[in-house]
């Protein structure tokens, strides 16, 4: 089986090293078993899906640590997410002790509040997502764009060899039918799958919740709630609007994308790179792909994703705004594979309006170019962001 280096590795050590407890979250079989486990191998693992254990743990936690004293992995935590008050404790019983427990979760919002009141201060707090382009490194060196928009980037699919369809298809089943009753009591799972679907066909698109209410039969506050739901799971993620404001009135709706572009192929119903091809989406869809590459490699290198966009009600828009301390860089996302000058217009009103603009870049699927007027195109494959 292929095994793909992950860069969140070095880090994890790191702080595992200072802080007594080390809490990765992110999407379910984004990798973080594995890594832990690799990073880790002399903790014993206990996972919190079997049903004795976690029984124990919730029913009599005294007993449940005399059994794990630690140093342990204690995977999907979000099981039992009250146990972290018993961590508390025994971390504060023996402070000097760095890296006793390694904590993994797949569901952000009940866990992160129960980290977050028991163990501030005592655990790092990590984020773990499906590879992104420069971890895949050669492994995807062979698949043709398309082929990438379909399979995605669950390490599963590039470790074995496997459908993309049956493999999403079973991912996103194992979401509704199990872990969608783990973090909130939805009473129509017909209508919230409607709205994951009409929610994959404007990926990388401002959502307008209202004009989705038809289509789904309930109402813009559920649906807002129900985003808030797939944010919480890791399986989505919002850009909000950012950057100068260039004396034009700007958008204020945020932009949606997935984390794992092979979840949207399947989801609208695209099975191989050939139909990719001719999806009338696959613009969007290679843009949801970018961001989300740009989204994680900013996680997994520890540091704020820090992502916006860039609209005025007048039309002018800038794709993607990376905000690095002080400075903002401007790019634009186009999904063919032949440069057209045409590309960097927006950059170009850009950099007029802001002179001192930081690297403004083209992404897109062609070669790597650096033209005299400080503007630049960079192959999506091999982009830094």
């Amino acid at each position: 089986m292929k095994t793909i280096p992950r860069h969140l590795a070095s880090l994890l050590l790191e702080e595992a090293s200072f802080y007594p407890a080390v809490t990765l979250f992110g999407p379910r079989q984004a990798g973080k078993t594995t890594l832990v486990r690799e990073c880790f191998p002399q903790h014993e693992y206990v996972n919190l899906e079997d049903l004795e254990e976690r029984s124990l743990a919730r029913n009599d936690y005294k007993a449940f640590f005399r059994n794990h004293p630690g140093p342990v992995i204690l995977d999907e935590v979000q099981r039992v997410p009250e146990l972290t008050s018993a961590i508390q404790t025994r971390i504060d019983e023996r402070r000097h002790e760095a890296g006793r427990f390694i904590l993994t979760g797949s569901h952000q919002t009940k866990l992160f509040e129960s980290v977050s009141q028991s163990l501030a201060g005592r655990t790092s707090v990590l984020s773990l997502f499906p590879p992104d382009l420069s971890e895949l490194g050669a492994l995807a060196d062979g698949a043709s764009t398309d082929e990438l928009l379909v399979r995605g980037f669950m390490p599963d699919l590039w470790a074995r060899s496997s459908s993309a369809t049956r493999f999403y298809r079973n991912y996103y089943r194992t979401y509704i039918e199990r872990d969608l009753r783990q973090i909130s009591a939805i009473s129509d799972l017909a209508a919230f799958d409607r709205f994951v679907r009409l929610l994959a066909g404007r990926t990388a698109q401002v959502v307008n919740f209202s004009a989705m209410c038809s289509e789904t039969g309930v109402s813009s506050t559920t649906l807002a709630g129900w985003l808030s739901i797939l944010e919480a799971s890791y399986l989505v993620f919002r850009l909000y609007p950012d950057g100068p404001k260039l004396g034009k009135r700007m958008a204020r709706t945020p932009k949606v994308f997935f984390s794992e572009p092979g979840l949207v192929a399947y989801l609208l119903g695209i099975e191989t790179p050939a139909q990719m091809a001719r999806d009338p989406l696959r613009g969007h869809l290679f843009e949801n792909l970018v961001v989300a590459d740009a989204f994680k490699r900013r996680h997994h290198a520890g540091t704020d994703p820090s992502l916006g966009y860039l609209r005025t009600h007048g039309g002018y828009e800038i794709d993607l705004m990376i905000r690095s301390g002080r400075e903002t860089r401007p790019v634009e996302i186009k999904s063919a594979a032949t440069w057209n000058p045409k590309f960097a217009d927006n950059l170009y009103r850009y950099v007029r309006d802001v002179p001192d603009a930081v690297r403004p870049t083209v992404v897109y699927d062609g070669d790597d170019h650096l033209f005299s007027d400080g503007v630049a195109s960079a192959n999506f494959r091999r982009w830094d962001p």
